[in-house]
Parts: structure tokens; C-alpha cells; sequence
């Protein structure tokens, strides 16, 4: 690929306003909504209705629809249609051009702010494709956007960053904003020119491509920030299973997650941090009974010098799991190969004993030498993701802090209550007080909590004025009970409150 020609559908793409705002200008909200959900119809509907060069960028790039060869040169005045079939953004059948790959604008949000990019990747099921070509090269979905969201913000860029399985690059893209320098690794060439030609498309340098498998293209080095959406789908090793490069990786159950995890230690700098998506597998033994709790696997991968943050958004059954990933790659249930193939996936797993399939985020940071976190939770509440990366940065931060700080240091301390906190109270008709009282985190992971009075009395007298020891001894006397008998109760949950971001330190 020619960077001139790169830097030539730029400005067309720019010229022709192919842009979110743009194509919702163009094909109205509805229309714009189902592209979203890879319905097709009403913007292809509405884009000849309108016919202009923003119309054929739209039909062409973004619905992967054959357009006339004349009208595609007036839509690409700087990279002319030779340009366009040289880039291989087009191949000529007559008087037709016919895409072979989708460019789409993408709005993102990340810690950082918002913005948005075009990203070019392999035409989909958006475009009438299915099933997938096994070296496909993934568009943006929801879990580009959520491992986005879970980066940390910083105060200045570090130096490097490391995007592990770049597939298109968006992540890499975002690292960029975080970091002086990204490496992109991925096992397919295809996916690492994407990358490479996202990052001229958009603008941006200080991305480097390498092909290779996990962490074999970095041996040796360290960065500040790795972040992975790796390929962890579980996936029966049979030959006759179709398997994807953006979302197989080649391993039995959940190996390559394991490996993954279990590579970040000696590939973090002493500060350094991660964030991944993935899943892990419950397991149960020939007798029925419970072996192994998938979230407690995925802790046992992490080295004891790596603090690890596993959270569980979604569990599914083999079943469930099995059509999850059948429909991504294009099969489904009423297709002829469905039942040999779900049939392939039930037999993986019951010959391994897996019950379950959990999904979810992992946080990691370089524990530098002190005892190791381990937090392993199920979160299947709903979350707003503009909330998740600086939440998992702080709470990190404060699982440091609260490893060093004794009872006496943690009395000693002024705590406020987090902003977004609120208090609700249930009470029967006619009782003398609260039969329930709860803590309503907004954002964070949007976490409930039952309290007791003495606890909701704490945290709503939290704020910033006096130490904890000090409302102890306060709220021993309101309650008339043994402070002692209280603090012992009372500390530990404060200390949790503090790591789930219910109460802050006043330094913070």
C-alpha cells in the first residue's frame, strides 16, 4: 500500500463528509440505528435516494455494494479509480467497481475523550457476507469498544504500549493516545495491514507492526500499558470446525488465555499495567462433582508478582456458548452444518468437564514486591463504560495503599464519600426505623450494597473533616456499643468500600 494513495482517500473521505454525522445526514436516525445492528436495507434504500458522492462512498465502503465505475471516480477526485484499485480498495468488472474491503467511520469514547476514526477492515455480515473467510479481519464490535473503555487514564503519555492481537488496529489507535510509542503483534499479515493502514488513514504515527504469535514478536521487552481483545473464543480442535484467526487461537479450552495472563509479569515495566477481555472455564469432574470455579482459574494464572483484577460479566452454558460462536462465524440453526458443528463444540466440552464459560475484563499491574492482589468477582450489573478505566486505575491504587495501611493507619484517615454515591432506605409502614438500607454507586461498576446503620451512618458522615477513628468513636456512642466491638467490624468493610470506590481517600 502507497502512503500517497492512504493520504489521497483521506482527503476524499473528508471531502465527501463520510462521517458519522454525515451518513446520518444522509440516511436519517432510523436508518442509521440499523446500521448499527447489520441491517443493511433502509441506509442502502435512502442512499439512492440521494444520489452524490457521499451516496456512493456509503453504498460502496460502508454497505460493500458494486457501484459504477464513473461514479466512483467522482467520489475519489485525489485517489482516482486506479488509485482505489492499486490501494486494493476496489477491483474493476466492467463498468463496475466492486469493494473489497469496508471503510467506516467510528466514534469512539475512551479515557481520554471523545473523537472519531475511520476504520477499514474485511467486508461482513453488514455487507451480505457470510460465513467468513478464516483470515477475516475484524470491523469495530462491542468488544473493541470495551476494552477502550477499560484503559487507564494518565496524566502524560507513558513511553510504550503494546496492543497484543491488533486485528484492524483500533486499539492500537487508542494506546497511541496514551502513549508515546505502540507495538501492534498479530498472527495475520492481512490484520497487520489493516493496522498499518488505519494509522496513515487517520493520521497517526508511532505505531509499529510485528507479526507473530502472543508475546513472541516483544521477547525481551517491557512496556507501561498492554492491552489484548485476544483470540480466547473456545473452540473444538477438530478439522472439519471452522476456525477464525481473529477470534481462534489455536489452543485447548482456555490455554491462550492462560498464557496470556501468565506472560504479562515479565513484559510489564515495575509500573506497568494491562487490560484484557476473555474467558475462562468452570469444570466438573466425571463424578458430578465441582472442580474448578472458572474466575479462581483465571486468578491461578497470574505470577505472584502481578496484581490481578478478574471480572465476570456474563456466564454461559456450553450450549449457549456453542451458538454464540457458531452465529459469529456465519452458521445458524436453521443451516445444514449447525448440528454437526454444535454437536463438535458439546463434545469438546463434555470430554473436558466444562460447565460454564465466563466472560469478562481482567485488570492487571506489576505488584512490585509487595504481596500480590487478588480480586475475583461477578459483575452482572449494568455498567457505563466512560466509568470503568479510571474506576479499575483507582481501585488498583488503592489496593496498594490499603496492602501498607494497618487498622491504626486506616483510623487515622480522612475518607469523603465518592460523588456518585447515594443512599436509598426501605421501610415497612409503621416500623420505627429502615429495614433495608442500600449504597448506590452511579458510576464505578455500578455497584449496590446493603449497609447496616452503622456503616451508612460512617460513610454519610464521610466527608473530609475528620478520620475515621474519630466518627468511629462518634457512632459507638450515638449507637451505644463497645467501639472496639464496632472498629473490628466496621474497618473491614470500610476497607472494601474504599477499593470499590464507595469512599475515597481526601488526597485523592
Amino acid at each position: 500500500m502507497h502512503p500517497a494513495h492512504i493520504d489521497a482517500l483521506a482527503r476524499d473521505l473528508a471531502t465527501a463528509s463520510l462521517t458519522g454525522e454525515g451518513i446520518r445526514a444522509l440516511v436519517g436516525v432510523d436508518a442509521e440505528a440499523a446500521l448499527a445492528r447489520a441491517v443493511a436495507a433502509p441506509a442502502r434504500r435512502a442512499a439512492l435516494r440521494s444520489p452524490g458522492t457521499r451516496s456512493t462512498l456509503l453504498r460502496a465502503l460502508v454497505l460493500g455494494d458494486p457501484v459504477p465505475t464513473d461514479e466512483l471516480a467522482d467520489a475519489l477526485p485525489a485517489l482516482g479509480v486506479d488509485g482505489a484499485v492499486a490501494l486494493g480498495l476496489v477491483e474493476l468488472d466492467g463498468d463496475s467497481a466492486r469493494p473489497r474491503f469496508a471503510i467506516r467511520p467510528h466514534a469512539y469514547r475512551d479515557a481520554l475523550g471523545e473523537g472519531e476514526w475511520w476504520i477499514a477492515s474485511d467486508l461482513d455480515e453488514l455487507a451480505g457476507v457470510a460465513p467468513l473467510r478464516p483470515d477475516h479481519v475484524l470491523g469495530i464490535g462491542g468488544a473493541a469498544r470495551t476494552l477502550a473503555s477499560l484503559l487507564p487514564p494518565a496524566d502524560a503519555p507513558v513511553d510504550a504500549a503494546l496492543d497484543l492481537g491488533t486485528g484492524c488496529g483500533v486499539i492500537a489507535l487508542h494506546l497511541r493516545r496514551f502513549a508515546r510509542r505502540v507495538v501492534a503483534t498479530d498472527v495475520s499479515e492481512r490484520a497487520l495491514r489493516f493496522a498499518a493502514l488505519n494509522a496513515r488513514l487517520n493520521g497517526v504515527d508511532g505505531i509499529e507492526t510485528r507479526l507473530g504469535s502472543l508475546f513472541e514478536p516483544v521477547a525481551g521487552e517491557r512496556f507501561d500499558l498492554i492491552a489484548s481483545n485476544p483470540p480466547f473464543v473456545i473452540t473444538p480442535r477438530e478439522p472439519d470446525v471452522p476456525a477464525f484467526e481473529y477470534r481462534d487461537g489455536g489452543r485447548t479450552g482456555d490455554a491462550l488465555m492462560g498464557e496470556v495472563v501468565a506472560g504479562l509479569a515479565q513484559h510489564l515495566t515495575p509500573s506497568g499495567e494491562a487490560r484484557l477481555l476473555g474467558n475462562w472455564e468452570s469444570v466438573v469432574g466425571a463424578d458430578g462433582i465441582y472442580r474448578a470455579d472458572g474466575l479462581e482459574r483465571a486468578g491461578a494464572w497470574a505470577s505472584d508478582d502481578l496484581d490481578l483484577w478478574a471480572i465476570e460479566r456474563e456466564s454461559l452454558d456450553p450450549v449457549r456458548y456453542a451458538e454464540l460462536w457458531l452465529r459469529d462465524g456465519g452458521t445458524l440453526p436453521r443451516d445444514a452444518d449447525f448440528p454437526r458443528l454444535a454437536d463438535a463444540w458439546l463434545d469438546d466440552f463434555d470430554a473436558r468437564g466444562v460447565s460454564a464459560i465466563g466472560m469478562g475484563w481482567i485488570a492487571a499491574r506489576a505488584s512490585g514486591g509487595r504481596p500480590p492482589l487478588r480480586r475475583l468477582e461477578r459483575v452482572g450489573q449494568p455498567v457505563a463504560l466512560e466509568h470503568v478505566g479510571a474506576h479499575l486505575r483507582a481501585a488498583l491504587d488503592d489496593a496498594a495503599w490499603l496492602a501498607g495501611v494497618d487498622d491504626d493507619g486506616l483510623r487515622e484517615t480522612v475518607l469523603v464519600a465518592s460523588p456518585d454515591v447515594t443512599e436509598a432506605r426501605h421501610q415497612l409502614p409503621g416500623a420505627a426505623g429502615p429495614n433495608v438500607i442500600e449504597l448506590r454507586q452511579g458510576g464505578g461498576l455500578g455497584r449496590s450494597l446493603s449497609v447496616d446503620t452503622a456503616l451508612a451512618a460512617l460513610v454519610g458522615a464521610s466527608d473530609g473533616e475528620l478520620p475515621v477513628g474519630t466518627l468511629l468513636t462518634a457512632i459507638a456512642g450515638l449507637l451505644e456499643v463497645d467501639e472496639a466491638v464496632l472498629a473490628a467490624d466496621v474497618l473491614p468493610r470500610v476497607r472494601e468500600l474504599v477499593l470499590t470506590g464507595f469512599l475515597r481517600r481526601l488526597e485523592d
